[in-house]
């Protein structure tokens, strides 16, 4: 396979994922890690390589305003291009922004019905159509739960996969299957699940559930001066 082939695979399909897609149609992936240790930049990358294979992206961020997430992907996308031979550099990040659309909510303004009701409006007016949904920033209480089963039809009315950030916390133990206790009581809704570890070796990506074979067979790793999901 040319190096130029590589750019547009799904780095974390290196975890034993079967396709780029990772997640299926209508399912629910989750991204989990502490604070500060890549999330964020991990699911961009992940928005930005489904962009690039004509993918439209729609970006929740409960979190941080417009700007800022306009500047991860803006960025991110800049690193990976500057490591990467590829043959038609010019025009491609203009060619890829319209597969992108930011939408910016308080974590407290957060609800299906709302945003059922914003799908529809885009929907409705031509604006955009997602077939990759990311909410960034939604709380994993005793709710996940009720919101996910309800978060179901509106992804498979749109044909949409839905990827969720989810912060774990240093002092939290494991449950007795040894999964993070956020994915407890959601296990059997979540499609695939990587999971983020800052270690003595440096910042690893370890998969949780998904794809075809067992978790924790394949790791990666992440270059911690750019978060890059190295190759």
């Amino acid at each position: 396979m040319p190096k130029e082939d590589k750019f547009y695979d799904n780095p974390l399909k290196r975890l034993g994922f079967e396709d780029n897609n990772i997640v299926p149609s209508g399912g629910f992936g989750a991204v989990l890690a502490r604070a500060g240790v890549g999330k964020t930049s991990v699911m961009v990358q992940v928005a930005l390589n489904s962009m690039l294979r004509g993918k439209s992206v729609l970006h929740i961020s409960l979190d941080d305003p417009v700007k800022k997430i306009n500047l991860w992907y803006k960025e991110m996308f800049q690193l990976l291009v500057s490591q990467e031979e590829i043959s038609q550099k010019k025009g491609l990040w203009e060619s890829v922004l319209p597969k992108r659309f930011i939408m910016t909510l308080k974590t407290g303004e957060f609800s299906v019905p709302k945003l059922k009701k914003r799908l529809k409006d885009l929907a409705d007016q031509d604006i955009f159509k997602p077939d990759v949904i990311i909410i960034d920033g939604l709380l994993f209480d005793e709710s996940i739960r009720s919101t996910m089963l309800d978060l179901k039809p509106l992804a498979n009315s749109n044909s949409a996969c839905i990827w969720f950030t989810v912060h774990i916390h240093r002092h939290e133990s494991t449950d007795p299957d040894g999964l993070p206790v956020q994915l407890t009581d959601i296990y059997d809704l979540i499609d695939a699940a990587i999971l983020i570890q800052a270690e003595e070796k440096g910042i690893l990506i370890k998969k949780i559930k998904g794809g075809s074979k067992p978790a924790g067979q394949e790791v990666l790793s992440v270059d911690p001066s750019t978060m890059l999901i190295k190759s």
